[in-house]
């Protein structure tokens, strides 16, 4: 049989509702459109700054109703009126400041010290920046980069002290007592030894060599050193010892891992005012002159 053909009525119907449908579509999304654009147009009708955020200008020179007064809040003649002064001047008169004095100072005998942190050190370790296995001074510090600039001494802090993978053998100016409890408990060795700017310095010239042992005293101790100097001519300085009070008496404490630990007797305190317990300084005896006969004598 032939195939059938479509009647003319069903193609214009399904044209007409295909036309209908695209045009409902049409004035849905521009209806949505609408809708989003008034939307959108209302939001920015209603923004504004907000509150206390801007102020308004002061407008001074504008007459009692402006707010400010007559005289723009500078008040009647004189020379705060006329031009500026200073917060700190006092009319002329001798400042406080000089009269009785600043209360407290700053003291310049505290030294300045460079701090390098735990979790600093094992970055340059694992970077091969810093060799775990010789002793890290002041010199290893600086010259690896992890220091910038010479200062009095070095201090190591705590941060980053579960870091700690390798034992490490440290020396230097000052150490916190949770750096030391990370360095030991990884197997480490911590000493803190004196230093200052210019023994720095000379230890990255090469004029000094670092060493955990004190300058002896006494005269039986002159010649070895004398040789010793004499054999190596380079080292020609010698790092130096603490001479003030607070320096000693840090340096002598095993809590802070002093190097002149070594030198106190049992049971002796770090401190320089306590003695050693059971050892008495001989006194003097001091002789009495036998009276004579001749004394009462005036003549």
């Amino acid at each position: 049989m032939p195939p059938r053909l479509v009647s003319s009525r069903i193609v214009a119907s399904c044209c007409t509702a295909s036309a209908e449908a695209s045009i409902s579509s049409l004035s849905m999304r521009l209806a949505g459109l609408q809708v989003q654009q008034a939307r959108q147009v209302s939001i920015l009708g209603r923004l504004a700054n907000v509150k206390g955020s801007v102020k308004d200008r002061k407008r001074v020179g504008r007459g009692p109703s402006s707010g400010h007064g007559k005289t723009s809040g500078r008040g009647h003649k004189g020379q705060g009126q006329h031009g500026k002064v200073k917060p700190w001047f006092q009319g002329g008169q001798t400042p406080l400041i000089v009269k009785l004095g600043q209360k407290g100072v700053d003291s310049f005998r505290i030294p300045q010290m460079a701090e390098v942190n735990l979790d600093q050190i094992q970055s340059w370790i694992d970077q091969g920046r810093l060799d775990p296995t010789n002793r890290i001074t002041p010199k290893e510090l600086i010259e690896c980069g992890i220091i910038g600039t010479v200062k009095d001494g070095v201090k190591i802090l705590a941060r980053g002290g579960s870091c700690i993978k390798q034992p490490i053998d440290v020396m230097v100016s000052r150490i916190s007592g949770k750096a030391i409890e990370a360095i030991e408990g990884a197997g480490g060795k911590v000493t803190t030894r004196y230093y200052t700017k210019l023994a720095i310095q000379r230890l990255l010239t090469g004029e000094s060599v670092n060493t955990d042992q004190p300058l002896p005293v006494g005269k039986e101790h002159v010649e070895k050193f004398v040789a010793a100097a004499n054999k190596n001519p380079f080292n020609r300085y010698r790092l130096p010892d603490p001479t003030g009070r607070e320096d000693i008496e840090y340096y002598r404490d095993p809590a802070h891992r002093g190097y002149l630990s070594q030198q106190l007797a049992p049971g002796e305190s770090p401190s320089l005012y306590f003695r050693v317990p059971g050892v008495t300084k001989t006194k003097t005896v001091r002789k009495v002159k036998q009276a004579t006969a001749t004394d009462d004598l005036l003549f």
